[in-house]
């Protein structure tokens, strides 16, 4: 709107306005380009890269979780090689497994007096009651004549396996790489004298 400068003194008019043509919009004009390219934002490293549930690590990374794994079942690995060495060749003797069977709680005894573990006297009873069935069972084999005290045996050898996995799992009486290295033995024993008999 303009307002008319025009002004009767004499008349004492105010001032008239009168109106005016529309300002025309103008064509919208393109944004300019940032002069400085805006940087990224990232988010801050807190921790290890850790993978997605359904990618496995790829690389070095896998080969040295894999080695990491492989030093934590040393024990395993010991008892594969003790047993191959023991039974590659075929059985030992029906006298050699069953001596071993009787050896093998006489170590639960052992262990477990050297770290002060046989207490509560139940314990102690477990594991005297442990001998005398292993013991048993060695005595049976010795009787049965080779081929069925070959069975005996590897049903002692299995039971004593069990044994075995059960220390591992509630830690007590002997060391657990010691309870994981004998069940091992026991097992791939028991194994193989159920195959090869």
């Amino acid at each position: 709107m303009q307002t008319d400068s025009t002004r009767d003194d004499r008349s004492g008019v105010t001032p008239r306005t009168t109106p005016t043509a529309p300002a025309t919009p103008t064509a919208p004009t393109a944004p300019t380009a940032p002069t400085t390219a805006a940087k990224p934002v990232t988010p801050a490293h807190t921790g290890p890269t850790r993978h997605a549930p359904h990618s496995p690590p790829t690389g070095t990374a896998g080969s040295a979780g894999f080695l990491r794994a492989l030093g934590h079942r040393w024990p395993t690995l010991l008892a594969l090689a003790l047993a191959v060495a023991t039974f590659v060749d075929g059985l030992p003797p029906v006298g050699l497994l069953g001596g071993l069977l009787f050896i093998m709680p006489l170590c639960y005894l052992l262990f477990g007096a050297l770290r002060g573990e046989l207490r509560p006297p139940r314990v102690l009873v477990v594991q005297l009651a442990g001998l005398v069935a292993f013991g048993a069972v060695a005595l049976l084999a010795l009787t049965a004549g080779d081929r069925a005290g070959y069975y005996v045996l590897a049903a002692g050898w299995f039971g004593h396996a069990v044994w075995d996995f059960v220390h591992h799992r509630t830690g007590r009486v002997v060391p657990r790489a010691w309870s994981e290295w004998c069940c091992v033995v026991d097992a791939c024993g028991a194994l193989a004298m159920a195959v090869l008999a």
